[in-house]
């Protein structure tokens, strides 16, 4: 079968910078250096990360026929959903299709179902699309399966959602570890050949950070998707070195 993740790997680890924060968080996550997406820009190619993940206007106006375009792989987020309402049934609506993702010049896309929302059918119908889409176009499909509000701590759907991503033909998998070791490390095994991603989360220092990406790696992940972890901090590319020789040990 075709590698579908070709661009996005080094030495078969995935080493992700997330950017598509601004639509599911609002403004809440920015300040004055990192709400330009320039600046992210910048630290994803001097930080050697593996691909840059960004939704569609970001990569309609700074991505595309960019220095970057050659120095960073793209993954499209193609659903995205604001904080504003209740969101104890979460569904996150598709903003952008696969083929026009392909044009904005990514080499993957992503998608995030909400295990356990009532909406899941829904989601579950979307990402069978998507990957098929994709695959037919020769671009990797990264899901994004997160537990839905309230479900966070119950560690068999950690596991659930390895299967699922397994099972609807994910390239990766992207987790959020809530620090059950035992469920993570099933959830990988759960996985099979579909690598799985640490989802990096919110802010946490620099030292918890660090362990928890260790432990994950230690545990059989491929790799992380992180974001504010390090485009928050005050020395970005300081802890991105040392989070590069915990994924990627170069």
């Amino acid at each position: 079968m075709k590698n579908y993740l070709f661009p996005f790997l080094k030495n078969e680890r995935a080493f992700f910078l997330a950017y598509d924060h601004g639509f599911e968080h609002g403004p809440s996550d920015f300040r004055e250096k990192n709400s330009d997406p320039e600046y992210i820009l910048d630290l994803a190619v001097k930080g050697r990360f593996t691909g840059i993940i960004l939704q569609k206007g970001i990569a309609e106006k700074y991505y595309l026929n960019s220095p970057y375009q050659k120095r960073v792989p793209l993954i499209l987020k193609l659903n995205g959903k604001t904080n504003l309402l209740p969101n104890e049934e979460p569904y996150s609506a598709v903003n952008c299709s696969v083929e026009y993702a392909k044009k904005l010049g990514a080499q993957a896309v992503g998608y995030t179902i909400y295990l356990g929302s009532k909406f899941e059918a829904k989601m579950f119908e979307d990402f069978g699309q998507i990957q098929e889409k994709a695959h037919h176009l020769e671009m990797g499909a990264i899901l994004w399966a997160y537990p839905k509000p309230g479900l966070e701590n119950d560690p068999k759907i950690t596991e659930y959602a390895g299967r699922i991503g397994l099972e609807l033909g994910a390239d990766i998998i992207k987790l959020k570890y809530f620090g059950d070791k035992e469920s993570f490390k099933q959830a990988i095994k759960l996985a099979g050949k579909t690598k799985v991603v640490l989802s990096g989360g919110q802010k946490l220092n620099e030292e918890k950070f660090l362990a928890v990406a260790s432990e994950i790696m230690e545990l059989g992940a491929s790799g992380v998707a992180v974001g504010r972890n390090i485009w928050q901090s005050e020395n970005p590319l300081e802890i991105t070195e040392k989070l590069r020789q915990i994924v990627l040990g170069d």
